[in-house]
Formats: structure tokens, C-alpha cells, sequence
């Protein structure tokens, strides 16, 4: 009999489970698709020899997550590339504010707002990676924020109380500069005037200046066979093609799964799942297990909006008019904050954007081997809402169109490089796997009622369920999005504490 069984191969999933076989015990992790992963997979999508992320694409938590740095898979293969520039803004005006690592390199670009930026950025320097330990670690914890000191909260919490747009308004000058912020908090749910939104865009453009929007060389996928490997080397396996239908508790703990073939397989100290919130206490528990509340809760649970992505196929690199984005990990297209406030009310309206914002991964200018020589690859996404009007089908064609056009626009020449695309709409995310309901890719709403103590309801934000020796894994629990392997590092751990 296994120790554990985890539910899900996702990077939650194979943290936690690499996590429990490293402190002895026997782990299998059951996977409903044909390959693992998740959403951090590579495919080639466009045309043989173009290897393109399914979903993550460049990973600010690499060099700073207390999971991943726990499991050290660089010494099971995994290599990173970074840019010279690792987030640019450019607008048609020609203008662009470009964060590098290079602190002198990214006040350069901000221009005028370069001691601005050099502030941030030296704070960076000052928190270094006491800002994810604190920002990674369970709640509530004592130790990571007393680290990180208490100027440092203040200032974090400063954020937390603010809009993107405010906050970028009262920090910078220009409109160049001002867009940056804003344009990061829109990789999630949080558009420029929601409450609490500069704190995500702060973060993301802190780690930006620090370790970087680095890519694994052989794309996202390498990152899971990474994780697989460290995962089997301590005698865990991984199971393809199991579904699970529903869990199996007796005298109020969790001993077994059942597949959809009826297939029962127990689990002698703990049950990891790596699945949304909704999913675990509605569908794969039996009413009687889950308490009135927190079924309750489960009603209120809010996803983030869906996500239409798309892969190219290139003859060469983007033609970008501004220097700066030619040689950058992403690029970011929101041409002032204003722009993404329009955008945000025509998503949250139900619209299909009319000027998308765009987050856009240029993988192949930092790892050549994504795309045959001379060639390249390029990711794109926007946030759309998951269900508009008539259905995605009949919109899907159109908006890939205009996200192509928005693009042209920044890099005159562009789709005359376009050789393959592949179109991924909210509905076909969802199809391709279910724990990305309505194309969302960070396990739920990133609005601050669902983070912290009320992720995925309070008071289960430790991962722990009601029912004993059963755990939540994924981002539908805090820290929440994003890849890096905290919500399955911290449920693993909880679990192995449980069980002393």
C-alpha cells in the first residue's frame, strides 16, 4: 500500500509528491490525461519542430521558491535561459519602459523615472529572497515575515492597500512608466482600479529585477520531467490515464480513491489533491463529508477570468519598432493605463475586447532549441471573459485576428512571419483539462476576499479538509497562483506533520 496518493501532476501535484518520497515515504500520483504536467507542458502545436508551452511560459518564482530550490532540479537536468530585458511595455507612440536585471540598463529605459525605478529596484536588492519566503510560506508564520523586517511589510502592505493605477500615478511620471505596474496585475484578475492590485504587479515586477522571467531550456515541459525525475529517484511513480471519481472516507478520514473504472486504491497516512476547491468538496467528496458552510462557500468560490492563448510559428524574430522588446523574455501590450482600464471594463462586461492586452513570451530568443535555426516561436495571451455571448466558437477565428493586428501594430511586418498558429480559447483550455474552469489558469480569483485566510474559505487556508488525512494541494489554497510549487510543498509538509 501507498503512503500517500496525489491526486493531479501538475507542478503542485509532483512538488508535493516529490516532497513526501524525499522524507521516505512510498507515493504514487494518479494523473487523469495521457501525459503529465498540466498546464506546465510543451507541445508542438504549430508545425513539427516549434515547441510551445501549453500554458506557463517564463517563471519569476524559479530561482526563489523554497519548493523548487528544496528539490534542487538543476542537479536532475533542469537549465534556465534569461533576457537582457525581462518585461518591455511598448505603445504604438514608440515609447517603452523595459524592467532588466541591470539596474542601470532598466533605469536607461525608464527615462526620467529611472530613479524611480532604481528605488524599486534597490529595495529588491535589500528584501532578496525573504520577500518569496515570506510571500511562499503558510499562514499564518511567524518566522519568514520577521525576517523580511518590518519597514519591508509596511512598504508590501502599503501596496496591498492600493490600486495598480494609483500606486504607478504617485510613483512615476511618465505614462511609459506608469503602465508597467498595471500591466503586470492584469496576469491575473486585477484590473487598474481594483483594490489591492498594485500588490501583485509590485511583486511580479520586484522579481522581475531580481531572478527574472527566466524559460527552461526545452520549454515548460522541462520543469515537469525535472520534477518527475526527483519524484522517481526517491522510489515515487507516476500513473497516466486514472481519473479519479471521488475519495473514499471512513469513520471521517480519507483511506482510498475511486477511479472512473471502479478501480479503489487505498492510501495509508494521506490523500494530496492537486484540483480546484469546487471540484474536491463538491464533486469528489459525498455531501455528507463536507460540512453545510463550506459547500456553501464552494458556491461563492470565484474564478479568475478566462484566458484565449495563442501560439506562432515565426520565419524569424518579431519586428518590434522599439529596441528594447527585441530583446526581451516578454513583452507586455498596454499602451497607457487608461488603455487597461477600458480593457478591464469590456472583460468584466462580458465583451470581447476590442484592443486586447497582451502578455507575449518570446521563448525562442533566450533557448534556440524551441524552434529550427533561424526560425522562432511566439506565446501570446489575453484575459477574456469565459463565456461570452453566443460561445467562444464562434468568436475564437475573429479575436485571434484582432490579438494579430494588435500585434502588427507594435511589430509592422509581423504577420508576414507567420508561418503556423494554434488558437487556444477559454473553452478549449477547459477541454484540455478540467481544472482550468472557464480557461482560468491560477485556480481561482485573485480579488483579495479570495486570497489569504479566505483561500479556498476560511478556515481551511492550511491545506488541511475537514476530513482527516485528506489535503488541498493546489492553487485553489494559498499562495495561490503561479508556478511555484509552494500550495504542494506546504500541503506535503502539513501532511508529513500530521502524520508524526
Amino acid at each position: 500500500m501507498d503512503d500517500a496518493i496525489v491526486i493531479g501532476s501538475g507542478p503542485n501535484g509532483l512538488v508535493a509528491a516529490a516532497t513526501l518520497a524525499r522524507a521516505g515515504w512510498r507515493v504514487r500520483v494518479l494523473e487523469a490525461q495521457d501525459r503529465p504536467g498540466g498546464a506546465v507542458y510543451s507541445l508542438e502545436t504549430t508545425l513539427p519542430g516549434f515547441i510551445h508551452d501549453v500554458g506557463a511560459a517564463f517563471f519569476p518564482f524559479a530561482h526563489v521558491s523554497p519548493a523548487l530550490l528544496s528539490l534542487d532540479l538543476g542537479e536532475v537536468g533542469l537549465q534556465w535561459r534569461g533576457g537582457i530585458y525581462e518585461s518591455a511595455h511598448p505603445a504604438p507612440d514608440g515609447t517603452c519602459a523595459s524592467i532588466a536585471r541591470d539596474v542601470e540598463r532598466a533605469a536607461r529605459s525608464f527615462g526620467i523615472d529611472g530613479d524611480a525605478w532604481r528605488a524599486l529596484h534597490d529595495w529588491q536588492a535589500r528584501m532578496g529572497p525573504r520577500l518569496a519566503e515570506t510571500l511562499l510560506a503558510p499562514l499564518p508564520s511567524v518566522r519568514p515575515p520577521l525576517r523580511l523586517g518590518l519597514t519591508n511589510l509596511l512598504g508590501l502592505a502599503m501596496a496591498g492597500l492600493s490600486t495598480s493605477a494609483g500606486y504607478a500615478r504617485r510613483r512615476f511620471q511618465t505614462e511609459a512608466a506608469r503602465r508597467v505596474i498595471p500591466g503586470l496585475a492584469l496576469h491575473v484578475d486585477l484590473g487598474p482600479e481594483d483594490f489591492s492590485g498594485a500588490a501583485l504587479g509590485l511583486v511580479l515586477a520586484l522579481l522581475a529585477a531580481g531572478g527574472g522571467f527566466q524559460v527552461p531550456v526545452g520549454g515548460a515541459r522541462s520543469i515537469t520531467h525535472a520534477l518527475l525525475r526527483r519524484l522517481e529517484n526517491d522510489g515515487g511513480t507516476l500513473q497516466l490515464n486514472t481519473h479519479v471519481r471521488e475519495i473514499v472516507v471512513r469513520q471521517r478520514r480519507a483511506v482510498a480513491v475511486r477511479t472512473d473504472q471502479g478501480d479503489e486504491i487505498p492510501a495509508r497516512s494521506a490523500i494530496l489533491a492537486d484540483v480546484g476547491a469546487p471540484a474536491l468538496f463538491w464533486r469528489m467528496l459525498a455531501q455528507d463529508d463536507v460540512p453545510g458552510y463550506l459547500r456553501e462557500a464552494m458556491h461563492q468560490f470565484r474564478y479568475g477570468w478566462g484566458t484565449f492563448k495563442m501560439d506562432w510559428a515565426l520565419g524569424g524574430p518579431v519586428p518590434w519598432m522599439h529596441e528594447e522588446p527585441r530583446q526581451a523574455a516578454v513583452v507586455h501590450a498596454g499602451d497607457s493605463v487608461d488603455d487597461l482600464i477600458r480593457f478591464t471594463k469590456e472583460a468584466r462586461a462580458g465583451e470581447i475586447p476590442s484592443h486586447p492586452y497582451l502578455v507575449i513570451g518570446q521563448q525562442s530568443l533566450l533557448d534556440p532549441t524551441r524552434a529550427p535555426e533561424g526560425k522562432h516561436t511566439l506565446w501570446a495571451y489575453s484575459r477574456v471573459p469565459s463565456y461570452p455571448e453566443g460561445g467562444w466558437q464562434q468568436h475564437r477565428e475573429r479575436f485571434a485576428d484582432v490579438i494579430e493586428e494588435r500585434i502588427e501594430g507594435l511589430a509592422p511586418g509581423f504577420r508576414k512571419l507567420i508561418q503556423g498558429r494554434a488558437i487556444f480559447s477559454p473553452a478549449d483550455l477547459e477541454a484540455m483539462n478540467e481544472n482550468l474552469v472557464g480557461g482560468d489558469l491560477g485556480g481561482g480569483s485573485a480579488q483579495f476576499s479570495h486570497q489569504l485566510f479566505w483561500r479556498p474559505a476560511f478556515p481551511y487556508f492550511r491545506h488541511r479538509t475537514p476530513v482527516k488525512g485528506l489535503y488541498l494541494a493546489s492553487a485553489s489554497c494559498h499562495p495561490g497562483a503561479g508556478v511555484h510549487g509552494a500550495c504542494g510543498f506546504n500541503a506535503a509538509n502539513q501532511a508529513l506533520r500530521d502524520a508524526v
